[in-house]
């Protein structure tokens, strides 16, 4: 009888936190842990990516304990709420960088421009070449820009938020993870360089990977971050029909 007394206990609490907010808050945290875990584990390989990881582990949650979605939202709301504050924050460390900053202030908008614009061409291009849909190619198109941005852009241009949402994410790990080889196989060495490069490709997602360098590398990832997301904004409601013309 004392060998089911830990499985009881585990179900008690989990049926507790199931009828409270405190499910998907706890959830992701735990889930987060993990991943930071394993990702410690693997001496920080790319590879094993902790939002990665994380992400795949509450989706496992999720499907075992077969948890709606809005429940366990409830509770990771909170979470989601320190989005805001944690970009605001990203201002501090490009505070310290002022000065590269505006020294480079002119590389730094032709790299925003061609890299925000091939984002977008290619991903479009593409996706029309395997004959997806309008509402895809509308959801495709702002995918490089932080996920807020994304999808208040495809919803204006016709696309799917929750489908952005995914690729915008998708994006992000996958930056994450290769963006380091890719840039190496490239030759691109300076450290600026390879942040805001990091930060317009990958948003958020990256910019963490980012700062795991370094907090010079963080900080030019974070401004490639904000400035590709303002520019997305702006750029993929007048360039997607132009596009889906000429295409």
């Amino acid at each position: 009888m004392n060998s089911h007394l830990p499985l009881t206990k585990l179900d008690a609490i989990w049926v507790y936190l199931a009828a409270t907010p405190l499910l998907g808050l706890t959830v992701t945290l735990v889930a987060y842990l993990i991943a930071i875990n394993i990702y410690a584990r693997a001496s920080h390989n790319p590879l094993a990516n902790p939002v990665l990881i994380a992400v795949a582990l509450v989706v496992a949650a999720l499907k075992i304990t077969d948890t709606p979605y809005r429940t366990y939202f409830e509770g990771a709301q909170f979470v989601h709420f320190l989005l805001g504050p944690a970009t605001v924050a990203l201002a501090l460390p490009l505070y310290r960088q002022w000065g590269k900053l505006r020294r480079g202030a002119l590389p730094l908008l032709g790299g925003l421009v061609a890299g925000s614009l091939t984002a977008i061409v290619s991903a479009v291009g593409v996706a029309k070449l395997f004959g997806a849909s309008h509402q895809m190619l509308a959801s495709l198109a702002p995918k490089s820009a932080t996920t807020p941005i994304a999808m208040a852009v495809a919803e204006k241009v016709g696309g799917i938020p929750s489908l952005t949402a995914v690729l915008v994410i998708s994006t992000g790990v996958f930056g994450a993870v290769t963006a380091r080889w890719i840039l190496n196989l490239i030759r691109v060495r300076e450290t600026e360089v390879r942040g805001f490069a990091i930060g317009v490709a990958s948003h958020g997602i990256g910019t963490a990977r980012a700062f795991q360098v370094s907090e010079e590398m963080g900080a030019f990832s974070g401004l490639g971050m904000g400035l590709n997301g303002v520019f997305t904004a702006f750029v993929v409601p007048v360039l997607l029909p132009v596009l889906l013309r000429w295409l």
